[in-house]
């Protein structure tokens, strides 16, 4: 029995039916590939069966304490069924890009139920004309809560149920025979929450000596001059209201090889630079396409990922946060990806300063049922408090290598992230292989029209390669 993190549990205490807080990973496979050529529902079961022991996350659920006085447990789960959580849907004819992502956005939308292991995977059969795509490829949905994996966490789950190669052969067996958990009872969780609160008060104390010198350093910076440290102010967007529970989704692919070369442009710039200034073309270009522009820049929150090495296996959850303005009051596509090079160079050294491991762990502190009810708080006014961000921008690198499922290469690699009150459009970034896939996750009523989102997108990438020769 593990205990969740403050940070882990707060994904829990703050779900809402409109708003769940699960990562969705979203694959497509070229079957032909496969042992004779085709890869069958069947199939698949017996493949991941073999490999279900690889990642914890796949058989543990959780177990709540009453009232949440402390924080939930993961325990393994007697009752585990494969084949509820592996589910087989076909898209109608013609099985274009288009009916993926709705039928994509419309899983993705869907909570996960809290009293299974917090994870769900559709495979989608039918995709028989997908530009750039051969007939007959087939997508895997997985929806993974976020209680259980970061983005980092997450790439791990994927490579447990992927191969380096089309052979389909089962990896050796765990060390020790998997075995499920009794659930404690009552009187334990509340004993354990009794002796947890005990010793809280001089963990805190410990952390408050990490935090304290941390914010000292971050606000002498500030009084240095150094604009770019400071706090953008953030304009109200369509994207700062409160969400429905529906989604829309869709990506954008170019490759590693051409931002390479744009980031060159610039000193000091990085990949994730360039498309940070991609999405603040496009959203300049979308918003002034609705006559929604605001004067000052839109600010994302980008998530900072504070694994080591040696935690790069481990699950849940290990981040904190930087804010960086976009630059969409700038429309020449070079000022803007050296303005965005500034601010994020800034925000990062703030972040460091501030001593953001030891911030996010102040999350440990923070009693669940009180979250619960400060997110039902805020959902209720979220139009009348401060943004605190547009949209959120986060980004999760892939294999560098070509990657098999049950026989079949993967050929697309990209992901959905959860959207909340306030913030309604969250930009996902990944890459597979030389694929750098710019996709985003929306409230459906924020954006009704996300092919033209991603038209800006694309057509932002361009601007910037232009500009950059």
């Amino acid at each position: 029995m593990q205990q969740l993190s403050g940070l882990d549990a707060s994904f829990i205490y703050s779900e809402s039916a409109h708003a769940p807080t699960h990562v969705t990973s979203i694959l497509i496979y070229d079957q032909s590939t496969a042992p004779k050529g085709e890869v069958t529902f069947k199939g698949i079961l017996e493949y991941l069966q073999d490999r279900v022991h690889l990642a914890h996350a796949f058989r543990r659920k959780l177990v709540r304490v009453p009232l949440d006085l402390d924080h939930p447990y993961w325990i393994e789960d007697g009752e585990f069924d494969l084949e509820y959580h592996v589910r087989h849907i076909a898209l109608p004819k013609p099985g274009d890009w288009r009916q993926f992502c709705i039928q994509a956005a419309r899983l993705h939308a869907r909570p996960l139920d809290l009293s299974r292991p917090l994870w769900e995977m559709y495979v989608i059969e039918g995709l028989d004309n997908v530009e750039g795509f051969p007939r007959g490829c087939f997508g895997i949905v997985l929806k993974i809560h976020h209680a259980a994996i970061d983005g980092m966490a997450g790439v791990e789950m994927i490579t447990a149920i992927h191969e380096q190669s089309a052979d389909v052969s089962p990896p050796p067996p765990p060390g020790e025979a998997w075995a499920p958990e009794r659930a404690p009872s009552t009187a334990e969780l509340l004993s354990r929450a009794s002796v947890n609160g005990l010793a809280r008060p001089a963990h805190f104390a410990r952390v408050m000596g990490r935090v304290v010198p941390g914010m000292g350093r971050a606000a002498a910076q500030m009084r240095r001059g150094d604009a770019a440290a400071r706090p953008a102010a953030v304009p109200r967007t369509r994207f700062n209201g409160r969400v429905t529970a529906h989604r829309v989704l869709d990506a954008f692919t170019t490759s590693i090889t051409s931002a390479k070369g744009i980031k060159a442009s610039v000193s000091g710039a990085t990949i994730n630079d360039v498309v940070l200034t991609v999405y603040g073309g496009g959203l300049r270009s979308y918003l002034a396409a609705k006559g929604e522009l605001p004067d000052t820049s839109l600010v994302a929150m980008c998530p900072i990922s504070l694994r080591s090495a040696e935690q790069a296996k481990a699950g849940g959850n290990s981040v904190s946060a930087m804010v960086v303005p976009l630059g969409t009051q700038i429309a020449d596509p070079l000022e803007r990806l050296k303005f965005v090079q500034s601010s994020s160079h800034a925000s990062k050294a703030f972040a460091e300063a501030s001593d953001a491991r030891s911030l996010s762990e102040m999350s440990q502190f923070i009693p669940g049922g009180l979250i619960g009810i400060g997110m039902r708080f805020s959902s209720r006014f979220v139009r009348l408090a401060p943004a605190m961000a547009n949209t959120t921008c986060t980004n999760v690198p892939g294999a560098r290598e070509p990657i098999y499922f049950a026989g079949a290469k993967c050929v697309s690699s990209w992901g959905a992230g959860p959207v909340v009150d306030g913030m309604g459009l969250i930009n996902v970034i990944t890459s597979y292989c030389d694929d750098l896939v710019l996709a985003f996750t929306a409230c459906r009523e924020m954006i009704p029209d996300p092919a033209f989102y991603r038209e800006c997108l694309a057509e932002a990438w361009a601007e910037l390669e232009e500009a950059t020769g």
